[in-house]
């Protein structure tokens, strides 16, 4: 039996009205979920509650001295949260701490570990600091990159490990880590801090892309694990901030419209939790991810390495200007 032409022509129309509709819907979604997150409280004022309420009264925050890190603490403390500083430098923990206990009436406490070491020693020892503390929200933020992007064969392999070590074995053993005490009082949020470049293979910065392309698939997995426990899990996805891990360049530390600086980024970011699972944390980068999403994958891919090899030259002529500014 033939199906008459119009039924034809009109199963096919509806065929590509849903197929247009999910592909804006999952390009433009980051955009629209940073909407969504300034509207909320104005259509629900009563679903509105603070984070204490809703998370619970302590936050940890990984790669807390410098950068995204230290300004989430700082957020999140200015919203009476007693935080947990972790990162590595003993001296940059306790002037952070103290800084932020001058500023809000909150606790803190500090923890310095490496996140580069092989040695699964220090998550026995993160484990014991933590023991006594009910972690409300995780905020998975030490992360690494090289110091330039380049060839892998011209990457140390130290610096490899080093990346996989902190980029993904640190979000992975703290998720694990906190996920029993969040369980059992159905209460908490894990907040992981990806990338941008999660979206495509990255030429000249492999490992590392592909680091966050692994946290990108980590957390929207444990996002269905743990929603019947009640437990929020985030993907942050920030585009370029001017942190000190993008110093690389030049254009990209000048900032702008679409590279703000950590304190910009982290006060709007951090006003996503709880209200978006998935999100770039700021508006224009929102916009970004957006139109990156429009372009194939391929060319994206090709876009990547042409930026990487421009990044490249700026490092570069910087150590080159350097040199002869110290020879002068």
């Amino acid at each position: 039996m033939l199906i008459p032409w119009h039924m034809a022509v009109g199963g096919l129309a509806l065929i590509g009205v849903w197929a247009l509709a999910w592909f804006l819907y999952d390009n433009l979604k980051s955009l629209t979920q940073i909407c969504v997150a300034l509207l909320a409280p104005y259509f629900a004022p009563a679903e509105h509650k603070s984070l204490i309420e809703r998370f619970g009264k302590w936050a940890v925050i990984t790669g807390s001295t410098d950068g995204i890190g230290k300004h989430y603490a700082f957020q999140l403390a200015s919203r009476g949260l007693n935080v947990v500083l972790v990162s590595r430098s003993t001296e940059k923990l306790v002037a952070v701490a103290q800084e932020i206990e001058s500023k809000y009436s909150v606790k803190t406490k500090w923890i310095a570990i490496d996140f580069s070491s092989t040695k699964r020693e220090i998550y026995d020892q993160l484990r014991k600091e933590l023991d006594t503390i009910p972690v409300g929200i995780l905020v998975n933020n030490v992360g690494a990159n090289i110091d330039y992007p380049d060839d892998l064969d011209h990457i140390p392999e130290e610096k490899l490990w080093q990346l996989i070590n902190i980029n993904v074995g640190a979000v992975t053993m703290l998720t694990r880590m906190v996920l029993p005490g969040m369980k059992k009082r159905h209460q908490g949020a894990i907040v992981n801090i990806s990338s941008g470049s999660e979206l495509q293979p990255l030429p000249y910065m492999t490992v590392y892309a592909a680091t966050k392309a692994y946290i990108h698939n980590f957390t929207l997995a444990m996002q269905h694990e743990l929603e019947p426990f009640g437990i929020t899990c985030q993907l942050v996805s920030p585009m370029f901030v001017t942190t000190k891990m993008n110093n690389f360049s030049t254009t990209i530390m000048e900032g702008g419209l679409f590279i703000p600086n950590a304190e910009m980024y982290a006060k709007f970011a951090t006003f996503t939790l709880g209200k978006t699972k998935q999100t770039t944390g700021y508006w224009s980068h929102g916009i970004q991810y957006g139109v990156m999403k429009l372009a194939p994958e391929c060319i994206r891919t090709m876009i990547g390495g042409l930026m990487n090899k421009q990044f490249r030259k700026e490092y570069f002529e910087q150590q080159r200007s350097s040199a002869v500014a110290q020879s002068g």
